[in-house]
This record gives structure tokens, sequence and C-alpha cells, in this order.
């Protein structure tokens, strides 16, 4: 008798896993999966520390002015090509891809040697930056609006918990001696391999948001007019190679009727921040290893990261519950944390205290996570899916131009090629610019929005005291309450 209800209960479970893999929790999951094993990085938070030890025996001061500029360089090279070959292919190959240069990175950093091949790895991990854009836009392609919220916040989450495991598993096995640097480099090739194969699985999505729209009844009467005329294109546009100057062009003309006045001060802002979050992150174990080597002190960044990464987290939780009008005060709290970020810089530059350096680190990168949530917020609110893909790499390519800039002048060893702290004084500096930028504009918008509301309310009291204004009123009135009496003395009867 069993073996005549088996069929049948293969034949439900083989349909439970069909609905499953069709519905949103598949590619969802796996994506997680890759996103978590992708993100493990164990080594990374002593990276300067492997890199000028007996492993690889380079200088401090090559790393900083020889070997990490590189990564900024070619990081600004592939971020426009990939970002647009990241559409065209629909972002399972590039998220593929994407794993193949980790597992590259990784080898380099493990059998390489000298500071040729160090470039050549930080080349190859810009390749790694400039990918996750497919790894963040994947998945709004193969699953339906409704679970977009969803869904983000599960594929931030998992990799944030990535970074976090992976900060604070190689400070373990660096506080216990569990393993050498090496031996971790070895995990983390075992932990890319597992995300590789991962990414293998991933469902290849049908559509993208440019090059491969569907247009649809719905889609139709919901884009806006240059968003139609791209989706109209879209069909040919994947098979004849010279429509796609057509959609290039297109694209140009969206991103340029993206920027309205109130957007354009929250991605400048978004633009300058985050090209000096990126310089400080890159540098700032540089200055620990400064730091900290003076005073013979044990290494705890592996600590710092996983804590920086929490409250981070929670930071950027927060901001969903706070009701604040930030169009009014967004501005100013955009120059006053920014101060606070400034001086977190200079603290960690003068003081000359580790445990100073680690604090200080861990508040400024949670003053930029909190800012940077409501910037995204307030752009992506008053944009579509389609533009704010747009906004988002405009502004991360003009923050990338000026770190590129940055880094020419100030660490490269052609420019001034500044020691570490120096650098971190122009860094401090950098953003106390910011602060006197938005602390103006900041406090011209709130002045400027209270004279509007007391001019409205004043016209409004000038509109109820003018003589015609009170025979209206009269006029009204009068009739109302005629009716309302003669009401009361029908009901009186």
């Amino acid at each position: 008798m069993l073996g005549d209800h088996t069929p049948l209960v293969d034949a439900a479970e083989m349909e439970a896993l069909c609905r499953f893999r069709a519905g949103w929790g598949y590619p969802t999951a796996l994506l997680c999966t890759y996103g978590f094993f992708s993100s493990v990085k164990p080594l990374e938070p002593f990276l300067i520390p492997y890199l000028s030890g007996p492993d690889k025996n380079i200088t401090a001061e090559q790393v900083n002015n020889q070997i990490f500029p590189v990564w900024t360089y070619s990081y600004l090279v592939v971020l426009i090509p990939v970002f647009l070959l990241t559409d065209y292919l629909r972002y399972k190959p590039v998220v593929i891809f994407q794993g193949v240069n980790l597992l590259v990175t990784s080898g380099l950093l493990l059998w390489a040697q000298g500071v040729a091949a160090m470039q050549i790895m930080e080349v190859f991990y810009s390749v790694v930056t400039a990918c996750e854009v497919a790894y963040f836009s994947y998945i709004y392609s193969v699953v339906d609006l409704q679970h977009y919220q969803k869904v983000t916040a599960y594929c931030r989450s998992v990799q944030l918990l990535g970074y976090t495991v992976g900060s604070v598993l190689g400070q373990l096995m660096v506080s216990f001696s569990l393993m050498s640097y090496q031996g971790i480099l070895v995990l983390n090739l075992v932990l890319i391999s597992i995300a590789l194969v991962t990414s293998c699985f991933l469902p290849m999505p049908q559509k993208s948001m440019f090059f491969h729209r569907k247009q649809g009844v719905d889609d139709a009467a919901t884009s806006p007019p240059v968003q139609t005329n791209i989706a109209a294109c879209n069909n040919t546009a994947s098979r004849d190679t010279g429509q796609c100057f057509g959609v290039l062009l297109r694209l140009w003309r969206e991103f340029l009727q993206c920027y309205s006045k109130q957007l354009l001060y929250w991605s400048l802002w978004w633009a300058l921040a985050t090209c000096g979050y990126n310089q400080t992150v890159n540098y700032v174990q540089v200055l620990w290893d400064h730091v900290g080597g003076s005073q013979n002190f044990a290494i705890y960044n592996g600590g710092v990261e996983a804590v920086s990464n929490l409250f981070s987290a929670a930071m950027a939780y927060a901001v969903g519950f706070t009701k604040v009008n930030w169009a009014t005060w967004g501005e100013l709290a955009l120059g006053s944390f920014s101060g606070l970020g400034a001086a977190s810089l200079f603290l960690m530059t003068f003081i000359g205290n580790i445990w100073v350096c680690y604090v200080a680190y861990v508040i400024f990168k949670c003053l930029y996570m909190l800012l940077i949530t409501i910037a995204m917020f307030q752009i992506a609110a008053d944009l579509s899916i389609e533009r704010y893909a747009l906004v988002f790499g405009g502004n991360n390519f003009v923050a990338l131009v000026l770190q590129t800039v940055i880094t020419a002048i100030v660490v490269d060893s052609r420019g001034l090629s500044l020691k570490i702290i120096p650098q971190f004084i122009v860094y401090g500096s950098y953003f106390t610019g910011i602060t006197i930028l938005f602390l103006l504009r900041g406090l011209y918008t709130v002045v400027s929005t209270r004279s509007r509301t007391n001019v409205s309310q004043t016209q409004r009291e000038d509109a109820l005291d003018h003589p015609s204004a009170r025979r209206y009123l009269v006029l009204l009135v009068f009739p109302l309450m005629s009716s309302a009496l003669s009401l009361l003395k029908l009901n009186t009867k």
C-alpha cells in the first residue's frame, strides 16, 4: 500500500519544488548565499600587516603610495563599461564574473610576490568592486515589484552579515593564533569557491532595466515618455548592435532629467561624502599600522570592523523609524553630521592612540552610513527604479572621479606622495569643507522655508481682514444662519 502512495508523494514534492523555483524565494536564497560567502573576507582587516609582514615583505610606503592607488584608477576605468555590460548581459554572467575575479584576487594574494603582482591584484579587485552593481540589480529582474523592499533588505543584510562574520572570524584566528595569514587566505579561497558554484545556479533573467525591458500594458501606462521610448527599442537593441547607441543616447537624456534642484544637493553630498569615505576606509589600516606599530599594540582590526558594521546597520535601521521633515532639515543634518565625521578624522590623526583611532573610526563609519541611508531614501522616493539606478551609478562615478583626483595628487608616488598622517589631515579638511558647504545651504533652506510659511500665514490673515472678504463672509454666513433658524422653527412646531 505504501508503494501505491509513493508516486503521489513524489509528484506533490516535485510540484512544490517547481513552485518554489518559480517564485521569488529561490533566486533570493541563491543570491543571498552567494552574497554571504563572497563577503566573508577574514583577511581583509589584516591586509596591511599581511603585505608588510614576512610573507610579502612590502613596505607600508609601497602599499600606500604604489599599490592601493592602482585600485582607484582601475575602478574608474572599468566602472561604466561594467555598469552597461551588467544590464546588457542580464546580470547573471557578471555575478559569475565577479566570483571569478574574487578567486583570482585571493590567489594572487596567496601565491604572487612583489609590488607589480600586488598592483595586478588591485586591478582584479577593482573589477570585483565594479561588479557589485550586478549583485544588487540582479534580484529586481527576477522578482515582482511587490517583493522589492523585502528582497533588498535580505540581500543587504546578508552581505553585511558576511562582512561581520569575516571580521570576527579573522580576529579570532589572529588573536588566538589559530591560523597563519596564508591559512586564512586558503579558507577564503574555499568560501569564494562556494559562492562561485552557487552563482552558477542562479536563474537567468529574461529582462533587464534598460536593454531588455519587456513592454507591457501596465509598463506603458506607468513609464515616463522617455522610458517608454527606451522600452520600445529594447527588443531590437539586443539583436542589432547599432540600436545600442540609440539606447545609450536615450539613457543619457533620461539621466539629465533625473536631477531636480532638491535632488541635486542630496546627490552632491552623496558624491562628495562617498569619495571621502572610500578614501578613508581604503587607507585607515595604514594609519592603524602606523599608530599601533609604534606602540607594539595587539591588532584588533577585525573586531573594530565587526563592531562598526553592526553599529552602522543599527544606525541605518533606525532611520526608518525617525519622523523628520528631511526636505527642510536634511541639508542641515548633512552638514552637522559631516562636521562630526571631520572631527573624528582629526582625532584619529592627532591623538596618536590606537584606541582613540578605533573608536573614532567606528563613529565616522556610523555617521556616514546614517547619512547615506537618508540620502538614498530621499532620492529613491522621487524616482522610478530605472532612474534611481542611473542616479546611483552617476553619483558613484562622480565620487570615483573625485577620489581619483585626490589619489593622484595626495597619495600617488608620482604626486605629492604624502605620508599617512598628512593624508588624514587632508581627509579631515575635506570633510570640513563639506560641513561648511552644507551647513550654509541647510541654514538657507530652513530660513527660506520658515519665511515662506510666515508669508503664507500673513497672506491668509490679510485676506480675512480685507473688507471685501468680510462682506463675502457675511453673505456666506447669513443664509446659513437663516436656514438653521428656519429648520429650528420647523422642529419646534
